[in-house]
């Protein structure tokens, strides 16, 4: 029985398939290097400084260009292309310029590859029904990270750490195949950058909206809360290399499948209630579990009980990950800059990220890990004060900071 897909399908699947993609081989680079090429842990830490730095530098100019820009399949297309043929490159070529080359490359190319999918969505569903796609979009992504997760696991017994270079490949080929498959007449370019139509001015610059009150304390929430929650689960998994002795890689493992499963479900629970209860009170229970995360790791020393608690993890950033380009586009409506100003935030979210591993991992080393974790907690209260009482509800803030009334109807 022959079955027609639509573009809004072949984008959930695109999700699945570039979950192990958008970052070429990640988390595992450092095991291929360290294992199979003999590297040092200096030389590691400067490549994935490399990658780091050169998404962030990327982030900003990749919204700007997704904005201005109507070939967006091919933009994504050839991002997802690059960071597959790097990924190979690192592969055949392990010397230390060759991966920081290709590290640099899939860092700047991997800040196109969400930023596409995003503005694709928004110009396919229109801004009534992003909510619902954004939802099934992360829940898909989420469920391709634990399907690849998985089958690396399990290959990796046969083929090695080579088995994630193999999965990549062909998870990037699915990927392609969805990505020709979302039709180029179905994605409207003026609602995929935020304004209405054609007829409707936009902001004249990205500054123009990122300096208006709403977006800026939002910014503000989104560093806090990154700068929270990114050194938990490494330190996290320290404690339990400690305390699990031998299990540490095992351990890790658990963690990463907990959250991420726990991740599918609130994606699609945003998805479906967003529209409904509104932004706030969903975001508010993200950050909620974030002190409450960090208060648990200092009370609790098993095991079974730390990796349980991953599941708040998933919580918090099921919900993030789903609501923030969601809150982005109600904030930004209108202004023609919806892209830039998602770059623009992730941008700071990144700051916060690298600022926060250098500074838990200093803190941790002279205080120990309760003492990390209870600043971290009281740094994500400090977030959800804030929050609290200075973002309003974006849901019936729609036009927000728009030039003029929009017939959203159209939309």
């Amino acid at each position: 029985m022959y079955i027609k897909l639509k573009s809004e399908n072949f984008l959930c699947f695109l999700n699945f398939f570039v979950a192990d993609v958008a970052g070429g081989i990640g988390p595992y680079i450092a095991v291929f290097l360290i294992n199979l090429k003999h590297w040092d842990p200096f030389h590691i830490g400067v490549i994935l400084s490399l990658t780091s730095v050169s998404s962030l530098i990327a982030q900003t100019p990749a919204g700007i260009i997704i904005d201005n820009i109507k070939s967006k399949r091919a933009l994504l297309s050839t991002a997802i292309g690059i960071i597959t043929t790097a990924t190979i490159f690192i592969a055949f070529y392990p010397t230390f310029w060759a991966v920081a080359i290709a590290q640099v490359i899939i860092g700047i190319s991997a800040t196109l590859i969400g930023p596409c999918i995003n503005a694709i969505t928004l110009g396919i569903v229109g801004q009534n029904k992003f909510t619902h796609q954004i939802g099934q979009n992360e829940a898909y992504n989420h469920t391709g990270n634990v399907f690849a997760a998985l089958i690396i696991g399990m290959l990796s017994r046969h083929l090695g750490i080579y088995s994630v270079f193999y999965l990549l490949v062909i998870m990037a080929i699915l990927a392609e195949i969805c990505v020709l498959n979302i039709k180029s007449d179905k994605i409207n370019h003026d609602i995929a950058r935020g304004l209405c139509n054609s007829k409707n001015r936009a902001a004249s610059s990205l500054l123009e909206v990122i300096k208006q009150p709403n977006v800026l304390l939002f910014a503000v929430c989104v560093f806090i809360f990154h700068f929270a929650n990114a050194p938990m689960l490494p330190l996290l998994g320290q404690e339990l290399a400690l305390i699990t002795k031998g299990y540490g890689i095992i351990s890790m493992s658990a963690c990463i499948l907990v959250a991420q499963i726990t991740m599918i479900f609130m994606a699609i629970f945003v998805g479906k209630k967003a529209d409904k209860w509104g932004r706030k009170p969903i975001f508010l229970i993200a950050f909620i579990c974030l002190p409450l995360r960090g208060f648990l790791y200092t009370i609790f020393k098993n095991a079974y009980i730390l990796i349980s608690i991953q599941i708040l993890d998933g919580v918090g950033a099921g919900i993030f990950g789903a609501l923030f380009p969601i809150i982005i586009s109600d904030l930004t409506w209108g202004t023609g800059r919806f892209n830039a100003t998602l770059s623009a935030v992730a941008t700071i979210q990144g700051i916060g990220v690298s600022l926060s591993n250098i500074i838990s991992g200093f803190i941790v080393t002279k205080a120990g890990y309760n003492f990390g974790y209870m600043i971290l907690s009281m740094v994500a209260i400090v977030g959800l004060i804030v929050y609290i009482f200075t973002i309003p509800e974006t849901l019936r803030r729609r036009n927000y900071n728009s030039p003029q009334k929009l017939d959203r109807s159209k939309c």
